[in-house]
């Protein structure tokens, strides 16, 4: 049993009393209820579905230029993680090493099923990549591994790779 007689307003509740029921809406609209388009609007909405796809395509784009909305750019996802290097700064430094010839890529080519465990986990030892994303990478068979490294270093996972059943191979 518990007492409440320290809270003056509390009313016990009914015990046979049903509990409230609320209407909740179909969906939620946190600007609440919009007048319908106008006519001006169903008419355009009327032309632009019986243009052709082709031209119906180009409506964005037309809208943006004459609404001037600031075109968005777009972001380079080249080479995350897979190096200590930046994004955009790594991506210029390898150019200017492949015009020397000086750093190669080392690419998986194939390899045996029966490997695909070892060959993850050597992956995971020179990249700097968890398992997941080494699974992944591995999965994806002929993918890039490792870009802008010395030869010496290339030579080198193509020979651990090698060991382990996997077919890699340097590429300029």
């Amino acid at each position: 049993f518990q007492s409440r007689s320290f809270q003056p307003d509390f009313v016990p509740r009914d015990p046979n009393a049903k509990p409230k029921r609320y209407k909740y809406p179909a969906f939620y609209d946190p600007y609440g209820p919009r007048p319908p388009p106008s006519d001006k609007i169903i008419q355009l909405a009327e032309k632009i579905a019986a243009l052709p796809t082709a031209e119906r395509n180009q409506i964005g784009q037309a809208l943006n230029e004459r609404t001037r909305h600031p075109r968005m750019q777009q972001i380079s996802v080249e080479g995350i993680g897979m190096s200590s290097q930046g994004g955009t700064a790594g991506a210029t430094k390898t150019e200017e090493k492949k015009a020397e010839k000086t750093a190669f890529d080392v690419k998986l080519e194939k390899f045996d099923t029966a490997a695909k465990i070892k060959i993850i986990k050597e992956v995971r030892t020179f990249t700097s990549l968890g398992l997941k994303e080494a699974k992944e990478l591995v999965e994806k068979a002929p993918v890039v591994l490792k870009q802008g490294i010395t030869k010496e270093e290339a030579n080198g996972i193509i020979e651990k790779l090698k060991a382990v059943g996997g077919t890699a191979v340097m590429e300029r």
